[in-house]
């Protein structure tokens, strides 16, 4: 019965934190825009324009140098250590089964078994370099397939092939059901897993008002005779359900709190948070298996999560070495309304990017589900968004404080975005452009008519200190006014990259330039 209420705990969070995180990114989105177009009503003496000259420099030193090679070796380095890390706990976890298991220990069990437990690095995989739903999906199943495969040996006498498909299906099947509800879409894998524990804690809420519920009939309490006069069954049933919420609802939140406070003070990592969550998520299903016999004895099953902690602390120590100075921060611009099209430079481009440096960028609707994080989240669910909107000059200089520049410890950079109202961006992006020095604009589909566009290459063409600005274009790129905005920049500042047809230009075709020295 335990076994059973866990499952379904889990099954019922997952699809409960999905549903949720739809919800949570649409009202996001919608309350950004709101925030965006708000009227400021600011006194008439303050003049946007005039005081960005006096903001500090936050770029004092001049980068380190990063070239193209070393962004590739970072790439492998840090696919490579989660797969070491993968394969270490997956193998702890088959030795720790065969010996409670009690029987001979061989290197072929050890290694198939190792293998077909290895399967929560494909997800992490997955977001370093942002597979598409298909991928994930078809990897997922043919790795399930191909774990069945590997464990076809054993089949004899004593074990059949059918049980073997049951025992994978609990084992991995279970599994990567809810991994793969967690991580599908883009909503989903940016906002489901930091909600996912506020859920458990509200399902397990539920299963312990239902248990009341049955424990109340069982010793046929007056009150149930009483709720059976007043309420239908059902009803009754989703009172007892639902009603433990008003009380478990302040510690889920706090819980989700405490998360994004350990997020934003790195002792956290988007990638460590999933790639613990996903390997939580794997050992849960030998663990409520082994419940029945072992009891207390089942959390031995997530031993394996132990190798986590100095894992991250090894990647953090290599990553140190590494460091020589300042990372480059890169600006990224682009026409705005333009979704698909940043979403792609995003997955493609901008998370490499991140391997070497820093990003920024004026925070939109169009890159939400690529930039937004726990401590955005809970924000929003606590009604304080609009506090992270610059309304004065004083606020770009509050804002860039806040911004995160260091590495987490698997090495990746974070994106940080300010917030602005539409009568407010041209001043963050004079501090921004002071703060950077590389700048990647998306350009495809400009028309002349985006006056936004054209002022900020006009600033970029006269900003001080501004090694290189990489602009996108494609055929319907009204090329010639974006190059007239231009005019007055340096010789050899700007880089025309332009898309043939509907085929974006290639990851390190957009790299290159941006990391030349």
């Amino acid at each position: 019965m335990l076994s059973g209420k866990i499952a379904t705990l889990l099954i019922l969070a997952t699809f409960l934190s999905v549903i949720a995180a739809l919800l949570v990114a649409s009202r996001y989105r919608a309350t950004m825009q709101a925030l965006m177009k708000m009227p400021l009503n600011l006194p008439s003496t303050v003049a946007f324009d005039a005081v960005t000259a006096a903001l500090p420099v936050a770029a004092e030193h001049p980068p380190q140098p990063v070239s193209l090679d070393d962004n590739r070796r970072a790439r492998h380095r840090l696919v490579g250590a989660f797969i070491g890390l993968t394969l270490l706990m997956a193998l702890s976890r088959t030795l720790q089964m065969q010996i409670m298991a009690d029987g001979p220990i061989t290197w072929k069990t050890v290694l198939t078994l190792g293998a077909a437990y290895a399967w929560p690095v494909v997800p992490v995989i997955a977001v370093i370099d942002r597979w598409r739903r298909r991928r994930l999906v078809g990897t997922l199943l043919l790795w399930f397939v191909a774990a069945i495969a590997l464990l076809s040996w054993r089949v004899n006498e004593n074990v059949s092939f059918t049980q073997i498909l049951f025992w994978m299906s609990f084992d991995i099947g279970l599994p990567l059901i809810v991994v793969t509800a967690l991580c599908l879409g883009g909503a989903t894998r940016a906002v489901g897993p930091w909600l996912a524990p506020v859920f458990i804690v509200l399902c397990w809420a539920s299963q312990a008002g239902v248990d009341l519920l049955n424990l109340l009939v069982e010793r046929q309490s007056p009150l149930i005779y009483w709720l059976v006069g007043w309420l239908p069954p059902i009803a009754g049933i989703a009172l007892f359900a639902l009603a433990p919420w008003l009380l478990a609802w302040w510690p889920a939140k706090a819980l989700g709190r405490w998360i994004a406070g350990a997020y934003a003070r790195r002792q956290i990592s988007e990638l460590f948070y999933l790639f613990t969550a996903v390997w939580v998520i794997a050992l849960t299903g030998p663990a409520l298996g082994a419940i029945a016999s072992q009891g207390w004895g089942a959390l031995l099953d997530f031993l394996p999560l132990l190798w986590i902690p100095p894992g991250a602390w090894l990647m953090r120590t290599m990553v140190a070495q590494d460091q020589a100075g300042r990372p480059p921060t890169l600006l990224v611009l682009r026409v705005f309304q333009q979704d698909a099209n940043v979403q792609d430079l995003f997955d493609r481009v901008i998370d490499r990017w991140r391997l070497s440096g820093n990003t920024v960028l004026i925070a939109g609707t169009d890159v939400l589900t690529h930039t937004i994080d726990p401590d955005d989240i809970f924000a929003f669910l606590d009604s304080k968004l609009g506090e992270r909107f610059i309304r004065r000059p004083e606020d770009v200089t509050r804002r860039l404080a806040a911004f995160e520049l260091q590495p987490d410890a698997e090495g990746r950079y974070r994106v940080n975005e300010c917030y602005c109202h539409d009568t407010t961006w041209q001043l963050a992006l004079a501090e921004l452009l002071r703060s950077s020095d590389v700048v990647l604009m998306d350009l495809r589909n400009f028309v002349a008519a985006n006056k936004g566009c054209l002022y900020e290459l006009e600033t970029l063409s006269t900003a001080q200190g501004l090694k290189r600005v990489v602009v996108l274009v494609n055929d319907r790129t009204e090329i010639a006014a974006a190059q007239a905005a231009t005019a007055g920049a340096p010789a050899g500042r700007f880089v025309w990259l332009a898309q043939q047809g509907d085929t974006p230009p290639a990851t390190e075709q957009v790299l290159a330039p941006l990391l030349a020295p």
